[in-house]
């Protein structure tokens, strides 16, 4: 009875081959169709030509012309208004007893006047002179105003000597994280990214933020630099902080039949699944099915599922032009024979005890 037993389990374990151990994401209809859903109401998506080309085309920024005007029209009217702590150049020609002497071993600071915190300063003939929140163009005509009570047809020069009241910050994974004054030249972020040294190798160039009054505002520094749009190239004021994060988060999660399973860090943001695989020692030539690699990607709206054939010709190029995001997970399926294989491994312990304890009742029956 046992042997009969252990005889129906065999044969249904042979026939029954789906319920082998191991992943397995599907079995391809004979004609696939572009999208379509399996039993379980996965989307899955056969990577082809036309799905490249839609990738490229989302992937290519539209650059805002409008947004692009703005922020050329943003630099020209910069002005640069005047803080407390900031330190003030003024000279009066002609009137040597008005300016405060630099001599040989003052600087041009230390022979300044400081904005005090009430945003004023202090100027002979003018007296108390609200500076703060004005130019430097503002302040001279305010000061000629005033001197001219005293002096006849003033000359007047105000310049910054040091600016010191505002300050932005830069952080993360620059070479010299910290904090950067604004002056008079416009501080936009390519040029506050230039002042800290540019980025590390193990900066997300593509997630930068721009924190400004509790606001978070998503910067892609890579397409910046590579297209040229300035549309995101914001002038940076006074308490803005920018952060260039690093790329923990910018990984590829390469899993099934492979070499070497492992997570691969994306190179600024970008990795195709060839490169992925091949990081990951490319396919085991002995357990794996070419035919069946999937990218498994956890959408907003739902997880959807990318499948490549690598058996047909074509695959090579589709496979280094299908671009990958961060956190994706790539899987190259078993192969039918090695999936086989690993039943029969978990099968011999199963069947060993059955024929032990046929062997059993053979003898008490023979007894």
């Amino acid at each position: 009875m046992i042997k009969r037993i252990f005889v129906i389990f065999l044969v249904l374990l042979i026939s029954g081959c789906a319920i082998a151990p191991g992943m397995t994401m599907y079995d391809e209809p004979s004609s696939q169709p572009d999208v379509y859903k399996t039993d379980s109401g996965v989307v899955i998506v056969p990577i082809t030509a036309d799905l490249i080309y839609k990738q490229a085309a989302q992937s290519k920024r539209e650059l805002s012309s409008a947004l692009i005007v703005q922020r050329k029209k943003d630099l020209k009217r910069y002005k640069y208004k005047i803080g407390p702590r900031d330190i003030l150049n003024i000279t009066v020609w002609d009137h040597p007893e008005l300016t405060i002497p630099a001599g040989e071993f003052r600087s041009a600071e230390a022979a300044g006047h400081l904005v005090a915190e009430d945003g004023t300063i202090f100027y002979p003939f003018a007296g108390m002179v609200k500076v703060s929140g004005k130019t430097v163009r503002e302040v001279r005509k305010i000061l000629t105003k005033k001197i001219s009570r005293a002096i006849a047809r003033p000359q007047l020069d105000v310049r910054v000597a040091s600016f010191r009241s505002q300050k932005a910050f830069i952080v993360g994974e620059v070479v010299e994280p910290g904090p950067q004054p604004i002056s008079d030249v416009p501080l936009t972020i390519v040029e506050a990214v230039n002042r800290a040294g540019g980025v590390t190798r193990e900066s997300d160039m593509v997630n930068v933020t721009l924190s400004r009054n509790g606001k978070t505002i998503d910067i892609n520094l890579l397409t910046m630099y590579e297209q040229g749009d300035v549309s995101l190239n914001y002038i940076l004021q006074d308490g803005d902080v920018l952060n260039i994060p690093d790329r923990v988060q910018q990984k590829i999660f390469v899993m099934g039949e492979v070499a070497a399973p492992a997570s691969v860090l994306m190179n600024k943001g970008r990795m195709s699944l060839s490169e992925a695989i091949s990081d990951a020692g490319g396919f085991d030539r002995v357990t794996s099915n070419p035919g069946r690699i999937y990218v498994i990607r956890g959408e907003e709206k739902a997880t959807e599922i990318y499948h490549l054939n690598s058996r047909s010709p074509e695959a090579l190029i589709l496979g280094d032009q299908f671009s990958l995001k961060a956190r994706d997970v790539v899987y190259v399926d078993t192969a039918g024979v090695t999936r086989w294989n690993r039943v029969i491994e978990q099968l011999v312990p199963t069947t060993t005890l059955l024929r032990n304890l046929s062997d059993v009742k053979s003898e008490q029956f023979d007894e």
